[in-house]
C-alpha cells in the first residue's frame, strides 16, 4: 500500500499507552507489549530495535516523514510494523475504538470486571476471611473513639501491605454497615486524564460486589457519559480491588462507588469530554446528599517510591530510608492539618518522592469532610536489594 492510501490514523501514527515486557526465546531478546486494557487475547511480541522505532509515533508526522528521518529507504517494515500494531489495537484510532467497544460489551454482560489482584488470597472464601481475621487481629488498636466517616489505606499486594490495610479497617470494624462504600484511586495505567467512575460490579473471591446504581444513575443524569467513557481504565488499575475484601468481610454485601481519580497537579485536558476532580466532587456530593443514607469513604493510596526501579540512580540505604521517611511524615503532617491545600504543598516539593495517589487522599478528605484526620500507622516495604522502597500510611478521618 503507498502512503497516499493509507488512512489517516495509520499515516500519523500515534501509540496508544503500552506496557513492554521483557522476553526470552533461543537466547534472543525481545519485547511484549503488554496493553492495559487488554483490548486484544494475545500479545505483540517484537525485538528491542522495533520498540525504539515505535518511540516515535506520537500522531505528529507522517509514514515519509517517519522514514525520512530514520533514513529508511525501504519503508516496507515500517509499514508492517505500524499494521501489526493497529491489528492489535496499540494504535490510536478506529481500530482500538471497535476492540474497546468490543470489550465493554464483554464485561457489560458479565456484568462486572473479573477478580484479578484479590487472586492473591486464594479461592476458598472461608480461608481467606480467616487469613483477613488473623490480620485484623495482630493489628494495634487505635483507640478511636469517634466515628469514622472514611479511611485511608494501601494498596500493596496482600503479602507486603497486610498490616497497613489490617490497621485500617480495624478502625471501622466495630462501626455499623455503611449504606454504600466510595473508593477512591490513582489512575495510574489508564488512559483518561479525567475521572474515571465504574457503572460495573467488581469480582472477588467472596462474592462479586455490586455498584451502588442509584448514585451511578445520579451522576449519569448530571454528567452523561463524561465519567464512564474511559470506564476500561479500571482493568489494569488494582487499587480499587486490593480494597474490596476487606470490605466484604467488615460488612458483607454493600454497594459501592470505585473512581479513579487523576494526579490534581497533572495537566488536565478541560475540553467538556471528561470530569476533572472540582467537578467530580461537586456532582458526588450532590449525589451523596440527594441519595441520603450513610457513606464510608477509602482513599486507596500508597506514598513514597524510591530506588532504581522508580527511576533513582542508587540502591535504598539506612539513611535513603530515612529521609523517605522524613519527607513523608512532613507532607502527612500537611495532609492531617489541611487537606484542601495538600495537592498545593505536593506540588512545592515537585513530588520528589512521587506520591502516586494525592489525588484519591484529597478527593476523599473534600468528599469526606472530616473534622479531623489521624494517623494510625505508617511503614516502609523494601525489597532486600534496595531496587524499591514503596512506603504506605493507614489514616482515619474522623466524623
Amino acid at each position: 500500500m503507498t502512503t497516499e492510501l493509507l488512512p489517516e490514523h495509520l499515516n500519523r501514527p500515534a501509540l496508544r499507552r503500552i506496557h513492554p515486557v521483557p522476553l526470552q526465546k533461543d537466547n534472543q531478546m525481545f519485547l511484549g507489549l503488554q496493553d492495559p486494557c487488554q483490548l486484544s487475547t494475545q500479545m505483540m511480541v517484537i525485538p528491542p530495535q522495533a520498540f525504539q522505532v515505535m518511540q516515535h509515533f506520537n500522531g505528529e508526522r507522517s509514514v515519509d516523514e517517519l522514514a525520512a528521518a530514520m533514513k529508511l529507504e525501504d519503508k516496507t517494515p515500517l509499514l508492517e510494523l505500524i499494521g501489526k500494531l493497529d491489528e492489535f489495537g496499540l494504535l490510536w484510532g478506529p481500530t482500538a475504538d471497535a476492540l474497546e467497544d468490543k470489550k465493554k460489551a464483554a464485561l457489560e454482560a458479565e456484568g462486572a470486571f473479573p477478580a484479578m489482584a484479590t487472586r492473591a488470597l486464594g479461592e476458598d472464601p472461608t480461608a481467606i476471611r480467616a487469613k483477613l481475621e488473623s490480620w485484623l487481629d495482630e493489628a494495634e488498636d487505635a483507640e478511636i473513639d469517634e466515628p469514622i466517616v472514611g479511611i485511608v489505606a494501601t494498596h500493596l499486594d496482600f503479602a507486603r501491605g497486610h498490616p497497613v490495610y489490617a490497621a485500617s479497617y480495624r478502625t471501622i470494624s466495630k462501626q455499623p454497615k455503611p449504606d454504600r462504600v466510595v473508593i477512591l484511586a490513582p489512575n495510574r495505567f489508564g488512559m483518561g486524564d479525567g475521572v474515571v467512575v465504574s457503572y460495573l460490579g467488581f469480582g472477588s473471591p467472596l462474592g462479586t460486589v455490586r455498584v451502588d446504581s442509584a448514585i451511578i444513575d445520579r451522576l449519569r443524569a448530571a454528567t452523561g457519559e463524561k465519567l464512564f467513557k474511559d470506564i476500561l481504565d479500571h482493568l489494569p488499575e488494582h487499587a480499587v480491588q486490593v480494597q474490596l475484601p476487606w470490605i466484604q468481610h467488615l460488612f458483607g454485601d454493600v454497594p459501592v462507588i470505585a473512581a479513579l481519580i487523576p494526579d490534581p497537579n497533572a495537566p488536565f485536558n478541560d475540553d467538556g469530554e471528561r470530569v476533572g476532580i472540582d467537578e467530580f466532587v461537586a456532582v458526588m456530593s450532590a449525589a451523596l446528599d440527594a441519595q441520603g443514607g450513610t457513606t464510608l469513604f477509602v482513599a486507596s493510596a500508597d506514598l513514597s517510591h524510591a530506588g532504581p526501579a522508580f527511576g533513582e540512580q542508587t540502591p535504598v540505604n539506612d539513611q535513603r530510608r530515612r529521609e523517605v521517611e522524613q519527607q513523608d511524615r512532613s507532607l502527612m503532617k500537611e495532609f492531617i492539618a489541611d487537606a484542601s491545600t495538600f495537592a498545593a504543598k505536593i506540588k512545592a516539593v515537585q513530588n520528589s518522592t512521587r506520591w502516586s495517589s494525592v489525588g484519591a487522599m484529597v478527593v476523599a478528605a473534600r468528599l469526606a469532610k472530616p473534622s479531623s484526620i489521624e494517623l494510625v500507622d505508617y511503614r516502609q516495604s523494601i525489597d532486600e536489594e534496595g531496587k524499591a522502597l514503596v512506603s504506605s500510611a493507614s489514616m482515619a478521618l474522623l466524623a
